[in-house]
């Protein structure tokens, strides 16, 4: 979709530089993320606040896909202004280009957690990768850790696990086999794939939230690997899920605005927006996913904490995102290669 510039918003802007007011030139954002729950709470949070206070119209698009924005900037066709992907892929297109550097004169990154922050990105908000399961197909048992993953025994049925090759799959299969938190990197790959073969004829495969949310309400998952907040939504819907928290995994998911975005600056106001103390907290009150702005602890609601990757910091390994964007694309490769065999 081309966006274009109306007198009308020309007029406004004029009007807007003369008062003194920084001009944002844009009718309309594209805001790119990965539908579900996730993106109605984004909406609900950042982009319709936005929209009221600048006048400027929000456009849901998605899911995110790395292809198709490598695409758009390469060409020179660059639709989308805003989008949300996972940390490993912001520091990797950041090194190859594919990203504006962000304006912090307009963005406040000092409240920003120093983890979730680069010179392309902002995170969009921290969470854990949990242990989810269905309570109706699994009766009394509850998995405990991800060595259940590896037990079709105890725990019968499919097992949904992200498809996407990035952190989250190899750790839990090392985990599983015994590897300590503390020795997980370099990833023992040999190790790893040979551990998911042990289970490879059961898994169902997600792609994204909404896809897993569907596959554990449903049964047709008994476990597996989720993001925390889908299965909180679910918990809030009354689906019969539990879920583990035990050596959850935790990652970030980064705002970013692709090279050579045709509404650059508006995209800044809006990072802005959605990476403050109020936005994060608004959106973390909707999804219990963590907010990366240090001041948003005391605005989220108190019922919310146990629903948060915070509470369970002492049982929680931090996924090395850094890793992965340098050694990202090797690994797809084999990761491509042993899903097809």
């Amino acid at each position: 979709m081309v966006f274009t510039k109306g007198s009308t918003a020309l007029l406004a802007a004029a009007v807007l530089a003369l008062s003194g007011t920084a001009a944002l030139a844009a009718d309309s954002l594209n805001f790119v993320s990965w539908g579900g729950t996730t993106q109605d709470a984004q909406k609900a949070a950042w982009a319709e606040p936005f929209s009221k206070e600048s006048g400027i119209k929000v456009v849901q698009d998605g899911p995110t896909d790395y292809g198709k924005l490598k695409a758009m900037v390469e060409s020179g066709n660059v639709q989308w202004d805003i989008v949300d992907v996972e940390a490993d892929f912001a520091l990797r297109a950041a090194a190859e280009g594919l990203l504006e550097p962000l304006d912090f004169k307009t963005i406040d990154r000092s409240k920003l957690d120093s983890r979730f922050v680069s010179d392309h990105g902002v995170g969009s908000f921290f969470f854990s990768f949990v242990l989810g399961y269905n309570e109706s197909k699994l009766g009394a048992n509850k998995p405990v850790d991800w060595t259940s993953l590896f037990d079709t025994k105890t725990f019968p049925g499919k097992r949904a696990l992200y498809k996407w090759p990035s952190p989250g799959v190899l750790e839990l299969a090392l985990l599983a086999d015994g590897v300590a938190a503390d020795k997980l990197y370099p990833l023992d790959l040999d190790r790893a794939f040979k551990k998911l073969d042990t289970i490879k004829k059961d898994i169902v495969w997600w792609g994204g939230g909404a896809q897993s949310q569907q596959l554990l309400a449903s049964g047709e998952a008994s476990l597996g690997q989720f993001w925390n907040g889908r299965v909180y939504a679910l918990q809030q819907d009354g689906a019969p899920v539990g879920v583990s928290w035990k050596q959850n995994l935790v990652m970030a998911d980064f705002l970013v605005i692709p090279k050579g975005a045709k509404n650059k600056d508006a995209a800044m106001k809006f990072l802005a927006n959605s990476s403050s103390a109020k936005g994060q907290a608004e959106f973390a009150n909707l999804t219990a996913y963590a907010p990366v702005n240090t001041e948003s602890v005391s605005l989220l609601k108190p019922e919310l904490a146990p629903n948060l990757p915070t509470a369970y910091a002492k049982d929680q390994i931090t996924l090395d995102f850094a890793y992965w964007a340098k050694n990202g694309p090797d690994i797809a490769t084999r990761w491509n290669e042993w899903l097809v065999k």
